[in-house]
């Protein structure tokens, strides 16, 4: 099923407010708010495959002990079903906008390894409170604003700054050139989110993965739309990345950086 939160379903909406609920418990009523984005909140969702996007913003910065709380709770909870990907900042580092933003506490199933480990062997590495920083929450946060849902506590538009578009195009730029060097390796992900890039640079439209993929089926050229049609059907179906030719994973990839490089030369 691909969907969203208005049409996810109760088994999904549970798990989100149940996961919100443990999460307040641990942060002790310090929730500015609870904010949706990513694909459950604009559409793409897979019940089998899509991670859950969380932000929470804190009233203070969260102490050590809280950090490992959260990292058990995470560590107990995330893909049993729903894989999460979760930041935690504070008011205050959101008032002083930075890029890359800082931020107190981040789990996503990545860092699960590092998490379980720490716990185990009573490290800090990751969980100490020195400054954190992390360069796509420039993104994060511009699709909250465009398109992201509070799901409790303070509206987005109070709690949230306008992120200068640069900083957007940065924090976008980053994946999009890791996707030069893997789109062999993630085909599936790669074309859509590389769709994504070339359709914000072209008229700034901020798109989910499965709206850059449909739109690329209808303006790429004619010789690109079976690849673009094979992602887009194939999103969310874990074995079908094996499915698309090298060739024309290479033709399309070179298409679309040519056209990015050639927007960005002309912006610079």
């Amino acid at each position: 099923m691909i969907g969203q939160w208005d049409n996810c379903g109760q088994e999904v909406r549970r798990f989100v407010m149940e996961l919100l609920e443990k999460t307040n418990i641990v942060i002790d009523g310090e929730v500015v708010g609870a904010y949706l984005h990513g694909s459950l909140a604009m559409g793409g969702f897979n019940v089998n495959s899509s991670d859950i996007d969380l932000i929470l913003v804190t009233k203070h910065p969260l102490s050590l002990n809280a950090k490992k709380e959260l990292a058990k709770l995470f560590l107990g909870v995330s893909s049993r079903p729903f894989p999460v990907e979760i930041s935690i900042l504070n008011h205050s580092q959101l008032r002083k906008w930075q890029h890359p933003s800082l931020y107190d506490f981040h789990f996503s199933e990545f860092w699960r390894e590092r998490y379980d480990r720490e716990l185990k062997e009573g490290t800090t590495e990751y969980l100490n409170a020195e400054e954190k920083k992390d360069g796509d929450l420039a993104a994060h946060f511009t699709i909250l604003k465009e398109r992201g849902i509070c799901l409790q506590g303070s509206p987005i538009h109070e709690v949230f700054p306008t992120i200068p578009q640069s900083d957007y195009l940065s924090s976008i730029l980053e994946d999009y050139e890791d996707c030069l060097l893997n789109i062999f390796l993630k085909p599936v992900y790669c074309i859509l989110n590389m769709m994504r890039v070339y359709l914000f640079l072209q008229d700034g439209t901020i798109s989910s993965k499965l709206e850059a993929g449909r739109w690329g089926a209808v303006h790429l050229p004619t010789k690109f739309c079976p690849i673009m049609y094979k992602a887009v059907n194939a999103y969310g179906n874990k074995d079908s990345d094996n499915v698309f030719d090298k060739t024309d994973l290479a033709d399309f990839r070179d298409y679309i950086d040519l056209n990015v490089k050639r927007i960005l030369d002309v912006e610079n």
